[in-house]
């Protein structure tokens, strides 16, 4: 399929970063439910588990920026003439919070990193440093880390139920999942 795709379907770059941002979303997530998880007794690990959760954290918005550009050019195709229209302007609302939580997260997430009190440093894939800009602070970091906790816990619920209706409409016979999987 060429690179601009047909206008019933979303375009192959539109896919992958599709999918790609979901994928590590759910690696954040899962990274971050073991790396709290780990006992201090195993601070190597930890560090090494918060560090890689830092990165793919912080790939997440300018994959989220780049897909709202190619949107912005291309817009969504229309939808199954099947959808009710209250179910279209819930997923719209539902597309907006996503976006929303997709680029809120990640940086509620670095903000709490640089107000942490013992301040370890954020490299992106323990090469590039990534520079605090606010220094240690222990009632930001605490107000900061749990708000950063809520956010992801709503970026996931979220993205299940997105994912839970995709299947329901593609098992009820439309074409929403096949156009983002396929074009």
């Amino acid at each position: 399929m060429s690179a601009s795709a047909s206008p019933d379907g979303w375009s192959p770059a539109q896919r992958r970063l599709h999918w790609a941002v979901a994928g590590l979303v759910v690696l954040a997530f899962g990274i971050g439910l073991v790396m709290v998880a780990l006992p201090l007794s195993q601070l190597l690990a930890k560090i090494l588990a918060y560090q890689a959760h830092k990165t793919v954290g912080l790939l997440v918005p300018p994959l989220v920026l780049w897909r709202l550009l190619l949107r912005a050019r291309r817009p969504r195709p229309p939808d199954d003439a099947g959808i009710p229209p209250w179910q279209r302007r819930a997923a719209a609302l539902g597309h907006g919070a996503l976006y929303l939580l997709l680029m809120v997260v990640p940086m509620l997430g670095y903000l709490s990193a640089s107000t942490a009190p013992g301040q370890i440093e954020t490299t992106l894939f323990l090469l590039i440093p990534v520079p605090h800009v606010l220094g240690p602070d222990e009632a930001s970091f605490m107000v900061l880390r749990r708000v950063h906790q809520v956010a992801a816990w709503a970026l996931v619920t979220l993205a299940a139920g997105h994912a839970a209706m995709a299947l329901n409409h593609h098992r009820s016979g439309g074409r929403v999942l096949g156009r983002m999987w396929r074009g």
